[in-house]
């Protein structure tokens, strides 16, 4: 429920667990008073009387003590007596940069307006928004601060529109998409970051008189650091402490942060990168911003990742697949490289066949003239002399087989040795006079050009049109350099980091839209651009290169911190692991991979009959708990083992599945037990070895781990729910 309370003049969004309440004065500044646990009906218009002034502070409008840098503000201006960093910074035709926005009016709409151009949480019965309309009289300048409360989820989406109703052109050098003022440094930031391979590390850092940014300068979200930010208790753990958060609905380059000024208030914000970004605003027209998913837990990360997960699954994912069972698949890549042959594939194919595979996916390599990375990237049709046939051919022996079938694509890159950069070299990313720097033997194409973004919706739709395709794995290899248009002028250059996402936004909305039975996966070399923006077109994400299973624990964990498992893909690859060399049973694969959407990357048909055998009970096992790892539940257990060792549950409906690793064995221990969480206390369940056991007890006393003799240790149970 959104309400406004004209005597304090104090908006309050209520959601089922949390409130966020903004005041406007009679100034017309806007103000943010709280956001946290539930209020009943409160409007505390105390709050901003109580704030103590400081000294050495500018008076606002010329009143005695009036000092906006003390004060909470919802979306704050720099240099108009406030000399914090600032939510917009805009430059103005006669050189200045102060703006003066204040409130004129506001509007509460029952249901949520569109993004124009960009990805965002779908409207819902849920959903209410608030608009509130701002005004810069002097330059001619409107400001609409966009608020969507999706009450059940008990989460608030944030989003900025600017729109220029002047004759000159206005400058936009930054305008975030959420700030957020708390009045107290007693947190840790928290965030996602690591790099290729090693992606979505959680990081923890207290807070003290310091700004903190956390940012990708790369074209992408990046494998760097998650469009994502958050402000945890000192002590939070999985059940307790308060977490304030912001995740950006946006692949491209972001910048998140937090700056404690020198009166310890805390000023936290998300938006796209200002070091990489300007917008020349002509007159008559809006500039949009990316939209920013704001949650609250009162319960630690826990409650944080029950909320991101049900709300992303219900308002974020494509309808047709939020709740569609993900098939098992088999990648031909770390089975075939470039080295692609029909037979060996089919062979493959067959093999994974009977063991319980029911999706292959053709990895790079099957097209053009491609044996390496030096080549072909552009010319999206079929290699023949891999493929005599044809790709249809190869196809329909793939469907005969009883599979469906994926392909690999990297539509945004172009090989130097291609027909399409041989027919348009100015197609790609560069900057005269300089050297395209190669990445991966490659360059990218300019999404920021209508006449690329044309072809490439066209060759993709041939390509799904021709073919009987069920998934396409949509790649993205390298990061932008030398970054430069052939098709903006030179004023508008600075707009070539988000035009290029604006570009890659109609492509795969257009894609997924007409193919909106493909199931896509969205890769940038793993998860460079695993992202909530990617998420909305693409239901799915390849979470890392990394398939070492050890090393995906913490991957794992740190992306499903906020991303559910139906968006994950994980794998069982080849040992020794062909990323760090490390040889772990099996079993750990196939448990570790059973966190997400499982499949394997390693030629089925070349195990031993002993290996297949025990693949074959691995699917046999994943295809009786998929419904509950896809779409139930999922907690983070306390290990026995702290730092050696991982645990994690999923409930959902009648169905326990509880999966432990340890990386290390340790000699004369006493038995360890892992304890459940989030049971029924009555509930009576079944476990594997027949034995009974009820919820209270599960919580209590747990599991007994097996005796632990070997490093890469691993163990999986599968509870039911049971009539006493």
């Amino acid at each position: 429920m959104i309400c406004f309370d004209e005597r304090t003049g104090i908006f309050h969004l209520q959601g089922k667990k949390t409130s966020y309440l903004i005041q406007k004065n009679e100034q017309n500044h806007l103000f943010h008073l709280y956001w946290g646990s539930r209020l009943t009906k409160r409007f505390p218009d105390y709050l901003l009387k109580e704030i103590k002034r400081a000294s050495y502070l500018a008076d606002t409008d010329h009143l005695k003590e009036y000092k906006l840098e003390r004060l909470p503000q919802e979306y704050p201006a720099f240099g108009n007596s406030d000399l914090r960093k600032p939510a917009f910074q805009l430059t103005y035709q006669n050189g200045t940069a102060i703006s003066d926005f204040r409130y004129a009016s506001y509007e509460i709409l029952t249901e949520k307006p569109r993004v124009k151009e960009l990805p965002s949480l779908r409207a819902s019965e849920e959903s209410q928004t608030l608009v509130l309309h701002l005004v810069d009289d002097y330059q001619k300048v409107k400001m609409r601060l966009f608020y969507t409360l999706y009450e059940e989820s008990d989460v608030i989406t944030r989003h900025t529109e600017l729109e220029n109703f002047g004759d000159d052109r206005i400058t936009i050098d930054q305008l975030n998409s959420a700030c957020v003022e708390l009045p107290s440094t007693d947190f840790e930031l928290l965030h996602l970051s690591g790099r290729w391979a090693c992606e979505t590390g959680i990081q923890r850092t207290a807070l003290s008189q310091l700004n903190y940014r956390i940012e990708s300068l790369r074209g992408g979200s990046s494998h760097e650091h998650n469009p994502f930010i958050s402000l945890v208790e000192k002590g939070t753990n999985e059940t307790s402490g308060k977490i304030y958060s912001m995740n950006l609905v946006y692949s491209g380059n972001f910048e998140a942060t937090v700056d404690v000024d020198q009166q310890e208030a805390v000023r936290m914000q998300i938006g796209i990168n200002s070091a990489t970004f300007g917008w020349n605003l002509e007159s008559e027209t809006v500039f949009t911003t990316p939209e920013a998913v704001l949650v609250f837990s009162e319960h630690g990360l826990q409650e944080l990742t029950h909320k991101y997960h049900a709300c992303y699954q219900k308002h974020l994912l494509a309808p047709q697949f939020a709740q569609e069972e993900r098939p098992v698949l088999v990648n031909s890549w770390e089975a075939s490289y470039f080295d692609l042959k029909e037979t060996e594939l089919l062979k493959l194919a067959q093999s994974s066949k009977e063991l319980g595979v029911e999706l292959f996916v053709l990895d790079d390599g099957w097209f053009g003239k491609r044996n390496d990375t030096s080549s072909s990237l552009g010319d999206w049709f079929v290699n023949k002399q891999k493929f005599p046939n044809g790709l249809s051919s190869f196809i329909s022996k793939i469907k005969a087989i009883g599979l469906d079938f994926g392909i690999w694509v990297e539509p945004e890159m172009v090989s130097e040795d291609s027909e399409l950069f041989r027919r348009h070299p100015e197609w790609c990313v560069a900057v005269p006079g300089r050297l395209k720097s190669y990445s991966r033997g490659q360059w990218v194409l300019d999404l920021a050009n209508e006449d690329v973004q044309d072809y490439l919706i066209e060759t993709m739709t041939t390509l799904l049109q021709t073919h009987p395709i069920d998934y396409v794995k949509w790649d993205w290899n390298r990061s932008i350099t030398e970054a430069g248009s052939n098709a903006l002028a030179p004023d508008q250059q600075k707009e070539f980091y988000h035009r290029y996402i604006l570009g890659l936004y109609r492509i795969v909305g257009t894609l997924t839209e007409k193919f909106s039975k493909v199931l896509f996966e969205n890769c940038a070399g793993g998860g460079g651009r695993n992202d909530p923006g990617m998420l909305y077109y693409m239901p799915q994400s390849w979470a890392s290169d990394d398939t070492d299973a050890i090393e995906r624990l913490s991957i794992q964990e740190g992306t499903s911190l906020i991303y559910p498992p139906i968006t994950m893909g994980c794998h069982v690859s080849q040992v020794p692991n062909h990323q760090i060399g490390r040889v772990t049973p099996l079993q750990t694969r196939g448990i570790v991979a059973m966190q997400g959407n499982f499949g394997y990357e390693l030629d089925l048909s070349k195990l031993s009959a002993v290996e297949q055998s025990a693949i074959k009970t691995q699917i046999e096992r994943y295809k009786e708990i998929r419904r509950t790892i896809q779409l139930g539940t999922l907690y983070r257990l306390c290990s026995p083992e702290k730092q050696n060792g991982k645990a994690w549950q999923y409930l959902h409906e009648s169905q326990v599945v509880v999966s432990y690793v340890q990386v290390q064995a340790r000699p004369n221990l006493a038995s360890k037990r892992l304890k459940l969480v989030g049971l029924k206390a009555e509930d009576c369940y079944i476990l594997p070895n027949g034995d009974k056991r009820y919820g209270d007890e599960l919580m209590a006393f747990g599991l007994v781990i097996d005796s632990v003799k070997e490093d890469y240790f691993s163990q999986q149970w599968v509870l039911e729910k049971v009539e006493e």
